[in-house]
């Protein structure tokens, strides 16, 4: 282990992130528009984007950073539980393939850029329009802090960023946040793709050689899980249980489905998603995008195995207070050649770089639309819209840095868990809306309200080692008595509240509002008369 600075790791490090800034900057006369100042050509790239390009645009977007650093985090400290990751991002793909076409189409033909767009539109509620926006921006925030405490985890192992005063001690992470703001300022949307390919073909090297060259150093995996299930039966002398376990017992049965599943309903409920989604080109892309991306899946069972080689490496034993977030970054400096851990820690900083651009982008675009035109300014006009999301942009990254420099670690990931729960509370709204027009809108609103201050509350009673409230994800399912994702659990409140309720103003005949969608929106494709006729998208609601 290096105790200095990893001056061949840093150089090797330094140079891949100098190529991706360059491509950044670039990417700006990549498939250059027309007209740059129209919000779908900064925040969407033109809806320009092919098979290839979405897939890695939406791999380089949903495997991030702290998924690369987390998931096998969580399985170096808990074991099976940790891979819950790996289910859910095999169920999501199935379920998405059922209606992210739909939102495809219809968004095409009205030119909506975000999901409030069309919530818009679907229910003609600007308070329904409002809270999914609101909800999107909350959610997307943590998770782009997290990016952010990826990176500093690896400049943490690199040995810069680790000491000094707070300023020294922070500049590389200030450094690397301003080359972020810059190019995704100029390029939008295009830098984010263009790195993309850079990062998966990065990271898709670096796990075939860990999990084929690791083992080889630590003597197989029959010795790497044989070190795992040691250190998972060695009983914890704070709880007096082991510390976790190769295979769930029974009584992990329903906390580990209920999040897997809660978890794959919410994946393409998140703004950076369904902005991936809405830059592709057609709606067969979309569907084509929906069967290859388990491919990644793949990719996520084998970077999972990376936290048991952490153990069997012996890596964090006998320090007191390790971080688990630590592990990998740790492993692959204890075990690679330097050359080849900066070419590791590269894919992990420009995994870092690429999602939180997105999502950088996509809670810019809500703001935009959804905020600033729809109550703030409504005759804004496409080069207004396209300004104001620029500097939205810059200001939901300068939040994240804030968060990620003035609070505690344990909180921005507690915030991410929670990020989860909220996201999904828009999934009855947008996904319902996609196929029926049945829910009445105010039972929408009162059922994510409802769904909203469950999850939050029951998160928020939650204490653990770590920290005395939001302490976990998992709490008692009320009627069922066993442990499950609370978010699942604030889901299914909230769709009871909007199916009853929606009986109840039908009844009382509240005001329904204005359809502007038509069925034969949800189906059409590009080159449709109904595509090639569809609005600005800039244009007023």
């Amino acid at each position: 282990m290096h105790t200095g600075i990893n001056v061949t790791a840093l150089t090797v490090f330094l140079l891949f992130f100098a190529l991706v800034t360059v491509m950044g900057f670039l990417a700006a006369r990549w498939r250059r528009a027309d007209d740059a100042l129209h919000l779908h050509e900064w925040g969407l790239g033109g809806r320009s984007f092919g098979t290839w390009v979405t897939w890695f645009l939406l791999g380089g977007d949903l495997y991030t950073a702290y998924t690369f650093v987390a998931v096998p985090a969580a399985i170096y400290g808990t074991g099976a539980a940790g891979f819950f990751a790996v289910p859910y991002t095999i169920i999501a793909y199935p379920l998405v393939f059922l209606f992210l076409p739909r939102l495809w189409s219809v968004s095409r033909v009205h030119g909506y850029v975000t999901p409030a767009d069309f919530v818009r539109g679907r229910y003609g509620s600007k308070a329904l329009s409002l809270v999914v926006a609101l909800t999107g921006i909350l959610a997307t925030m943590p998770y782009i802090a997290l990016q952010l405490v990826g990176i500093q985890a690896v400049l943490d192992v690199l040995g810069v960023g680790g000491s000094g005063n707070w300023f020294m001690k922070d500049l590389p992470l200030f450094l690397a946040f301003a080359v972020l703001a810059a190019y995704t300022y100029s390029s939008g949307l295009r830098a984010p793709a263009l790195i993309a390919f850079v990062k998966d073909t990065l990271v898709y090297i670096v796990i075939i050689v860990a999990v084929i060259y690791i083992p080889m150093r630590l003597g197989g995996y029959g010795h790497i899980f044989d070190a795992a299930a040691q250190k998972f039966s060695t009983v914890n002398p704070a709880t007096g249980k082991p510390s976790g376990s190769l295979v769930l017992g029974p009584s992990s049965h329903w906390t580990y489905a209920t999040l897997a599943l809660g978890s794959a309903l919410a994946l393409f409920m998140y703004p950076h998603s369904v902005t991936g989604v809405l830059a592709s080109k057609s709606r067969n892309t979309v569907r084509r995008n929906m069967a290859i991306m388990p491919a990644y899946s793949l990719m996520l069972g084998l970077l999972a195995l990376l936290g048991f080689m952490a153990i069997a490496a012996g890596v964090g034993k006998g320090v007191q207070g390790f971080n688990a977030q630590l592990s990998v970054p740790q492993l692959f400096e204890n075990m690679f050649p330097d050359w080849f851990t900066g070419v590791a820690f590269a894919a992990i900083g420009i995994g870092a770089l690429v999602p939180a651009a997105i999502m950088s982008i996509a809670a810019a675009n809500l703001f935009t639309r959804n905020i600033y035109k729809e109550f703030l300014k409504p005759e804004a006009t496409p080069a207004d819209e396209t300004r104001v999301a620029k500097i939205a942009s810059l200001l939901v990254k300068v939040g994240a840095l804030v968060f990620v420099l003035a609070m505690d670690k344990q909180f921005a990931i507690n915030l991410q868990l929670l990020g989860g729960l909220w996201i999904l509370q828009t999934f009855v709204t947008i996904v319902g809306g996609l196929f029926t027009r049945w829910f009445h809108r105010w039972a929408l609103l009162a059922g994510w309200a409802a769904g909203m201050a469950y999850g939050t509350w029951t998160a928020y009673g939650i204490s653990s080692k770590a920290t005395k409230h939001f302490g976990g994800n998992s709490a008692e399912i009320p009627v069922i008595g066993e442990i499950g994702y609370i978010g699942l659990t604030a889901f299914v409140l909230n769709l009871l509240v909007a199916v009853v309720l929606t009986f109840v103003f039908k009844a009382a005949k509240a005001p329904e509002g204005e359809d502007e969608t038509r069925a034969v929106d949800y189906t059409a494709d590009a080159g449709d008369e109904a595509v090639e006729k569809a609005p600005q998208p800039a244009a007023a609601h």
